[in-house]
């Protein structure tokens, strides 16, 4: 006779789809349909917030997939609005390890994605400890362009500003230009030296490390002077295709535990710029969505 190991509903295609049918449309930011059946995600839904197809939630929730990548739990976990201990239980479920402290965390807590769905379409986007993307909404897609074409892997702000081997990762869709990109340069590299010692263990941050100091002299030049300091603000113009030079204060704001960083871009109120700033958010396709 055969012997379950997990209890009934409590399996990781079960707990999916509890937390799955939890959370309304609303709380992930998407707009509620008349004569919706569900009160919570549909599949698909749960499948654009989290980057994965459709067949592979199905196959997940009805237990033909068991051992999904630590990548896409982490993306499970956000699109669910997860908090960390039932994060952590997604991981366990998957046969994975938790990220633990000294590494570097990509989940977005919940209270932090219920202030990002009540933004409505100001541009922001959110970068882990190590200046990974991992969301982004349809202010930021419309503004600077989607940055679903590049591979996950790549959608790092540092890589984009220090190309390794003259290859440049493009987060930005359109030419962005700073009010001084040297400090800009400075800025992301002593936010870097920050994050080593906030995240000594992290394989992601000591490969991504080593391979701009051996890849870029610009990046390695910096990194020599040793200085360790946060990014907190910039000033930017984006010469978007559909309306123009736009200009733009980017402030960024840091969780405390996490070190994730919201990155906002706005105009200033009442001017050309932030005419123009609305107009290309009305512009975008309301299907552009974050990660």
């Amino acid at each position: 006779m055969e012997i379950m190991s997990t209890s009934p509903g409590t399996g990781l295609g079960a707990v999916l789809r509890t937390w799955r049918d939890r959370l309304p449309p609303s709380a992930a930011g998407l707009p509620a349909a008349r004569g919706r059946r569900a009160a919570g995600l549909r599949r698909e839904e749960l499948a654009d917030l989290a980057g994965v197809s459709v067949d592979y939630i199905v196959r997940l929730e009805q237990g033909r997939a068991t051992t999904p990548s630590a990548s896409v739990v982490a993306s499970l976990a956000r699109a669910l609005q997860l908090s960390i201990a039932e994060r952590d239980h997604l991981y366990r479920l998957a046969r994975l390890v938790p990220p633990v402290g000294g590494t570097i965390c990509d989940h977005l807590p919940p209270g932090m994605q219920r202030v990002l769905a009540r933004l409505g379409d100001v541009a922001v986007a959110v970068f882990a400890a190590d200046w990974q993307l991992v969301w982004w909404n349809r202010g930021w897609a419309a503004l600077l362009g989607d940055p679903s074409p590049t591979p996950p892997r790549l959608r790092n702000f540092a890589r984009d500003r220090f190309p390794v081997d003259g290859c440049p990762v493009r987060l930005a869709r359109w030419p962005v230009t700073e009010a001084d990109g040297d400090a800009t340069d400075a800025a992301v590299v002593s936010d870097l030296r920050r994050a080593t010692g906030r995240f000594p263990q992290d394989s992601r941050l000591a490969a991504l490390i080593r391979d701009l100091n051996a890849g870029n002299r610009r990046f390695a030049e910096l990194w020599a002077t040793g200085e360790v300091a946060a990014h907190r603000e910039d000033h930017k113009t984006i010469d978007h295709p559909s309306v123009g030079p736009i200009t733009v204060d980017c402030d960024v704001l840091t969780d405390g535990d996490s070190e994730l960083k919201i990155v906002i871009m706005t105009a200033v109120p009442a001017g050309e710029d932030e005419t123009k700033l609305r107009l290309t958010a009305a512009a975008c396709p309301p299907a552009t969505t974050h990660n």
